[in-house]
Order: structure tokens, then C-alpha cells, then sequence
């Protein structure tokens, strides 16, 4: 391994390779920040441009920045604007964005910044470390453990749900999970719910519903309430930096998603944006009393946890990628078709045919954490201005973002149609005190579920998949333990609520 770190120290050091690092940060991070991109289609977009390169290394040192990059840049229009840059960074907005509307949008971008580095930066270690071994544990989930992770997703959604919300929440799941089903089947190609609408072929788009979700709503309240857009009297943007107090308070949260984020992210399939909701259903579920009511409302803890998450398993997915050649994400699987270009092929063998790829794919991405770190933290006071812009222009602002992210996303008129039903619908749900996240959670996490246990039923011809595979009953034990704690503990909270007020 020390052989490894020098051979790609050695090439990832050289002025090209540092400038094609540089560059795919910045021009991730610009394209995270912008609602809807995400880093899927600017990649796409750069495969040429990679090739043009020539030298493998630098090629994928280049993509490899930019999809950080984008990961790390997409949580300032999540915490901003309630428009979440691109689909990891959904749970980010869920206490960033209230943060920004108490005034304290700097504090919430410095932390978003320091979890996405340490998230990033704990990640590249431990793939450093672990990513052989990774290789050979990745290979043993299957269709049905993978059926057994997303019920796990799931069984956490009362994590999004507010005091006295989680029939309210299971509510939004189960009409989450419906319109996953829009479009063709998991076990023909047959098109299921789409009323005869070429355009629902494939079903709706996640960027779409993001957006329809909390993007377009937020415009019209700004529209319906002037107040709501105010961050102060002077505007000007105070309190950047994390005290003491709030460095203690979120260390272990950091810890504990960088390391749950990245294995996450080692799955195939799994990706940052379960990363980011597993990692903060577990926050909040461990959380106790007060703090667990802070979350959604602003808690710091909310923050950290997501954008800790989703950067550490973005950088676990390329243990698949490279050790096995075996896409983890939608963004990964561009990344393997721009390798094969390259006449790289990943594999177990990639660490011993071309080593100063792998090794300096990994050491890059230190590097490309502290540029991020580097380039966002100076920036902070300047896009925290954002919230300073009249409301006049912030609406139409947020408006054009909002669907211009949709109609990108699919190329697709028809997609601002459906943007602007869900919008309105959205709407009223908020009015009515419905949350919306489990809505999201149920659409990621169901077309997923149907997929995999499909493939498992097929496989093993029924149920007995279950009973023969020791990790799928493992991870469904785990998923009833999230459904029955919460409960729990919400009934030893009224006994002793009931015994106090006995007492008096």
C-alpha cells in the first residue's frame, strides 16, 4: 500500500494533474450550486473533453473532481433556497434551509463545508485502506439484501416526521411509493399508470419532484408572505464561524456518517442520496429530548449529518467502480464509460496492470477535498448574500432555476407541466402540515425496492430468500428495530409524562 501512496503521489502531484484537480472542483462545484444539473449531465457533457486529454490518469482525476465537486457545491442552493442542487443534497435542505431563514445562512454554508471536507477526507482514507477488502464484500450483497437495505431506508421515515406526524408521514410514504410505480415494471416493459402518455415511458423525474417538492412551493410562499424572505435588518451576513460549543456537538456526528456514508456508498445501487437520509434518520433517532425536536427546525446536528454523508459515500462509490468495474450510481456509470474510452479497464486488476491510476484517483481526491474546502469557505459571506436579494427578484430568481433544472433534467416540455401540478399540490400538502420528505424517500427508495425484490422472488422462487440468506434477515431485524424503538420510546415519554402529572 505505501508503494501505492508514493506512485500516486508521484502523479497526482504533477502541475497538470493539480491544475485538471482545481478545475473539476471548481466546475463541479459551480454546477452543483445550480438546481437540477447535477453532476450526471455535466459529466456527460466533459467525456469528450477527457478523451481530448489523453492521459487516463488526468482524464479521471478531472471527472472524478467534478462529481465531488458537485456533491460538495450542491448543498448552497439546498440551504439558500430550498432548491436542492442536485438529489444527495435533498436532506441537506431539511435544517439548512431553516437555518438561512433565522439569519444564520453563513453558519450553516461554514458547516456544510467543514462536514462535506471531513466526510470527503475520512472517505479517501478509508478507501485508501479498505478498498481490496471492500471489493469482495460488495460482491456478496445480492438482490435480496439489497430488497432488505431499501425496507431499512423505509422503516426510518418516521425520522422525517415532526411530533405527532408519523401517520402523516407514513401517509406521504405510501403515495411516494405510488408514483415510483408510474411507468414500466420492474418484471415486464410494460407501462403501468401512464394513460396512454408517451412521456411517462420511464416514469417521473426525480429532479422534477424535488423540485415540485420544495423549490416551486417556496417561491409561492415568498409570494404569499413578504416576511418570509427576510434575513435581518442590515443584511449583512454574520456569524460564519462554528464556535467550540458547535465544533463538540457535530464532531461525533461527523465521525459517525463519514464511516456509515462510505460503506454505504462501497454498495452498488446505494449512492449519496441513501447515504444522506439513512445518515440523518439515524441522527435524529439517536438524538434525545430537545435536540430531537430541533430537528427540522435548524438543528446543526440535521446539517452536518447529511452533507457528512453524502460526500463520504460519494467517494465510496468508486470502490465498485475500480475494484470491480461495476457502476454504484447513475454518475459512476458515466465514469466507467469514460474509463473504457480511456482503454482503462476496472477491475482487480486495475491496482496492479495501471497503479498510478487507482492510487492516484485516491490521492487526488485529498487533494480535490482541501481545494473544495479552500475555494468554499472565502466565498461563504459573498453567496450567503443571495438571501440579502429583494424579494422581487428572488422569487423569479428561484422560478427560473426551479424550472430550468426540470426541463434539463429531461429535455422534456411536458416535465414543466408535471413540475407545476406537484408544485401545486405540494402547496396545499404544506398547508395542511403534511411533510414532504417522506414523500421523496418513498419515490427513491420504491422503484428501488420493487426491483430488487422482484429479481429476488425470481431467483429463489417465492419468500424463501428470507429464511436463506443470513444478511437479508439481519437487515430486515434492523429495520423492525427502527420501527419498534421510536414507538418505544415515544410510550416510556407518555408513562412518565402521566406519572408527573399524577405526582402533582
Amino acid at each position: 500500500m505505501l508503494e501505492g501512496i508514493l506512485i500516486g503521489l508521484t502523479a497526482a502531484l504533477t502541475p497538470f494533474n493539480l491544475m485538471m484537480v482545481v478545475m473539476g472542483c471548481v466546475v463541479g462545484t459551480f454546477i452543483g450550486m445550480l438546481p437540477g444539473l447535477g453532476p450526471m449531465s455535466i459529466i456527460a457533457i466533459m467525456i469528450p473533453v477527457a478523451i481530448g486529454i489523453g492521459d487516463p490518469t488526468a482524464a479521471l482525476i478531472l471527472l472524478s473532481g467534478v462529481y465531488y465537486g458537485a456533491i460538495f457545491g450542491g448543498s448552497t442552493s439546498s440551504i439558500l433556497l430550498n432548491a436542492p442542487g442536485v438529489a444527495g443534497t435533498v436532506a441537506t435542505s431539511f435544517d439548512g434551509y431553516p437555518m438561512a431563514r433565522k439569519g444564520l445562512a453563513g453558519k450553516a454554508l461554514t458547516i456544510a463545508a467543514v462536514s462535506s471536507f471531513a466526510g470527503g477526507t475520512i472517505g479517501a482514507v478509508l478507501l485508501m485502506i479498505f478498498a481490496p477488502a471492500l471489493s469482495t464484500v460488495a460482491l456478496l450483497f445480492h438482490s435480496a439484501e439489497y430488497f432488505a437495505l431499501m425496507v431499512v431506508g423505509l422503516s426510518a421515515i418516521a425520522a422525517f416526521a415532526g411530533t405527532g406526524q408519523v401517520a402523516k408521514a407514513l401517509m406521504m410514504t405510501l403515495l411516494g411509493l405510488m408514483l415510483g410505480t408510474v411507468g414500466e415494471g420492474a418484471l415486464s416493459n410494460t407501462p403501468r399508470f401512464t394513460f396512454g402518455m408517451m412521456e411517462l415511458q420511464t416514469g417521473f423525474s426525480f429532479i422534477t419532484l424535488a423540485m415540485a417538492m420544495f423549490a416551486l412551493p417556496e417561491a409561492l410562499f415568498l409570494v404569499m408572505n413578504p416576511a418570509r424572505a427576510a434575513t435581518g435588518e442590515s443584511g449583512k451576513i454574520t456569524g460564519l464561524r462554528i464556535t467550540g460549543a458547535e465544533a463538540r456537538k457535530i464532531a461525533p456526528v461527523v465521525g459517525r456518517q463519514s464511516v456509515q456514508g462510505f460503506f454505504i456508498g462501497v454498495l452498488p445501487g446505494a449512492g449519496a442520496t441513501i447515504a444522506s437520509f439513512l445518515g440523518y434518520a439515524v441522527e435524529r433517532n439517536i438524538a434525545k429530548g430537545a435536540e430531537q425536536e430541533e430537528f427540522g427546525k435548524g438543528s446543526i446536528k440535521g446539517l452536518a449529518a447529511p452533507e457528512t454523508a453524502n460526500n463520504a459515500a460519494c467517494t465510496g462509490s468508486f470502490v465498485p467502480l475500480l475494484t470491480l468495474g461495476i457502476p454504484g450510481s447513475g454518475t459512476t456509470a458515466i465514469l466507467l464509460g469514460a474509463l473504457l474510452a480511456l482503454n482503462v479497464t476496472p477491475g482487480p486488476r486495475l491496482m496492479t496492470d495501471t497503479p498510478e491510476v487507482f492510487w492516484a484517483v485516491i490521492i487526488s481526491m485529498y487533494l480535490g477535498n482541501l481545494v473544495l474546502l479552500i475555494l468554499n469557505l472565502p466565498l461563504i459571506p459573498y453567496i450567503a448574500k443571495i438571501l440579502t436579494i429583494p424579494r422581487t427578484f428572488l422569487i423569479p430568481f428561484i422560478l427560473f432555476f426551479t424550472l430550468m433544472g426540470s426541463y434539463l433534467g429531461q429535455n422534456n416540455s411536458t416535465e414543466l407541466l408535471i413540475l407545476v401540478g406537484f408544485g401545486v399540490i405540494a402547496t396545499i400538502l404544506r398547508f395542511a402540515d403534511f411533510p414532504l420528505a417522506p414523500l421523496l424517500i418513498g419515490f427513491i427508495l420504491g422503484t428501488m425496492l420493487e426491483n430488487n425484490f422482484a429479481r429476488a422472488m425470481q431467483l429463489y422462487g417465492g419468500f424463501d430468500f428470507i429464511l436463506e440468506r443470513p444478511m437479508t434477515m439481519a437487515l430486515l431485524v434492523v429495520a423492525l428495530i427502527l420501527v419498534v424503538l421510536p414507538s418505544y420510546r415515544g410510550y416510556r415519554a407518555r408513562k412518565r409524562a402521566e406519572g408527573v402529572a399524577d405526582g402533582d
